[in-house]
């Protein structure tokens, strides 16, 4: 076991704090970010995806489990404190200095990596949804995302609730996703204003017959105006309008009534009639 100083001297030694700018909190509690990196399984030579590592909390806890790391950290405050990780567990980690949302992440990777990372806020959902958005299976194996409680709960909620919309499909129609565990606003520094959650989605078989670009626009249109009925949101839609007739889908029906399973006979048909 690799002996490291506290993450809190660390954090004091560089004069680092969370930047609001950037979305960050940091997260001290060891045994908590131990069982965050056990969510993916068995991690001892897989390679891992971390995004917005900040001082390396959770980093510490993939390298412990054994996982060979690349980083993506966009912040150079935070760059001294990763080098000192990487050095502790050489040929280990690697640290790139960038922006996650303009690196091309699979070219990084020899194999398909597990995604494991607390997201910075603000640019969480976009991350998620182009990772969601390539070619299918996807250049990852499995993602462990930290994100805010109201955003987890979209991510898997189910159809005719509250939170169910469009980034519920687009993370459901070909994986899995589910809440792997709540987190309390308490455990970071400083404090958010709202809990969090770890989301845990793994690839499944993709749908034959759908094009991903088709069921995108299909939710974009059909979200994006729930409270009207699917008529009129879809109206805009090449084909939306026959291909519900044709596969028996009330077009009086709202958007959140639809099941994903629904959107993807959708897309398909719609696909087909393009």
């Amino acid at each position: 076991m690799t002996t490291l100083p506290p993450l809190r001297e660390v954090i004091a030694r560089h004069g680092l704090s969370a930047s609001k700018a950037l979305g960050q909190n940091f997260l001290f509690d060891g045994q908590l970010l131990v069982r965050i990196a056990a969510v993916p399984g068995d991690l001892d030579g897989a390679e891992v995806l971390e995004v917005g590592p900040g001082p390396g909390g959770l980093t510490r806890a993939l390298l412990a489990a054994g996982a060979l790391v690349t980083a993506i950290e966009r912040d150079r405050r935070c760059i001294p404190a990763l080098a000192e990780l990487a050095d502790a567990y050489p040929g280990k980690l690697k640290v790139i200095e960038d922006d996650a949302l303009k690196v091309d992440a699979p070219a990084l990777f020899k194999g398909a990596p597990h995604i494991v990372s607390n997201l910075p806020y603000n640019v969480g959902t976009a991350l998620l949804v182009g990772w969601l958005s390539g070619g299918w299976p996807p250049w990852w194996r499995s993602l462990t995302l930290m994100f805010q409680k109201e955003v987890a709960e979209r991510i898997v909620a189910a159809a005719d609730t509250p939170a169910y919309g469009r980034l519920a499909v687009l993370a459901q129609w070909r994986s899995t996703a589910r809440i792997a565990m709540p987190v309390h606003r308490s455990a970071f520094t400083p404090p958010p204003k709202v809990m969090s959650a770890v989301v845990h989605i793994e690839p499944g078989e993709a749908p034959e017959g759908v094009a991903f670009p088709v069921l995108e626009r299909l939710t974009a249109a059909a979200f994006g105006q729930r409270r009207k009925m699917l008529r009129q949101s879809l109206k805009g839609v090449a084909g939306a309008q026959e291909a519900m007739t044709a596969i028996g889908i009330d077009p009086m029906r709202r958007a959140e009534t639809l099941s994903v399973a629904e959107f993807v006979a959708l897309a398909r048909m719609v696909g087909l009639r393009a």
